[in-house]
């Protein structure tokens, strides 16, 4: 493997970056690369990544040369979709910094892409066995033609193709601002928001509250960010009428007020 130094187009500093690209043959990780002697027996606990609306990072999503090739990040959160080879990376990059100076850390939900913006998040299928996993991109990679994006060890692990060392995946991006904070997509319809906070724990307080005093189904309760706005919602309601039922219902017993929103 070559070492690489990013060259930022217009830019006279560099940013914090590495090549994360593993595995120029046969599908496996690049020499000293691959799993640690020890790896965690818990894998599968591991949660996904949750979306959440992160402001992009100051140099990471800049025109870069690698190898003689021009990448340009992203800088809008737009959709994206590609099919391609994913590979992964692990303990020869364990602990170094990535793109986004964050430590990379090969049990957690990460990976590297080449023009995604850092940070972001996608969803990643394995097209052979259906498996899926939500990742955060903090990285850039993998500089190999034919390879799409580089996962980290324990991504890599959920899919399946630790032992191939590579898959075919289908890789999409995210809107954070369809999911709430616990990682569950929100369906479209009408909700109610009952209040905003800027500290999580005082929107949990009154969804719990909330939850109490209308017993409410979990499914029907939510924190939703938004910036740095924790919002209180209840819903989807299946239309306005039964909305405004169940905001007559919160005035009633919590005195709180409520405004319908709509999400489409």
């Amino acid at each position: 493997m070559l070492a690489v130094v990013l060259a930022l187009a217009g830019c006279g500093s560099t940013p914090p970056a590495k090549q994360a690209s593993t595995a120029p043959k046969g599908g496996g990780y690049y020499l000293d690369d691959g799993p640690q002697a020890s790896p965690p027996a818990n894998l599968d606990a591991i949660p996904d990544a949750v979306p959440r609306n992160e402001p992009l990072h100051r140099f990471a999503n800049r025109t870069y040369i690698v190898l003689g090739n021009t990448y340009t990040p992203q800088t809008t959160r737009r959709g994206y979709s590609e099919e391609g080879l994913a590979s992964w990376y692990g303990r020869r990059f364990h602990g170094k910094k990535t793109a986004s100076g964050e430590l990379y850390d090969m049990y957690a939900m990460t990976a590297a892409h080449p023009t995604l913006p850092i940070p972001s998040y996608a969803r990643v299928t394995a097209l052979g066995n259906g498996k899926s996993v939500v990742v955060r991109i903090n990285d850039r990679g993998p500089f190999h033609s034919k390879r799409v994006i580089d996962l980290s060890y324990t991504a890599a692990h959920k899919l399946g193709y630790l032992g191939s060392g590579s898959a075919r995946v289908r890789v999409e991006s995210l809107d954070p601002a369809a999911y709430d904070t616990q990682g569950e997509a929100l369906k479209e319809g009408v909700y109610l928001q009952v209040g905003a906070f800027s500290r999580a724990d005082n929107a949990r307080q009154l969804l719990d509250r909330l939850t109490r005093a209308l017993e409410l189904d979990a499914s029907r309760t939510r924190v939703v960010l938004n910036g740095t706005q924790h919002r209180v919602q209840l819903g989807p309601y299946p239309g306005d009428d039964a909305a405004h039922a169940e905001r007559a219902r919160v005035r009633e017993r919590l005195d709180l007020n409520a405004v319908l929103v709509r999400r489409d």
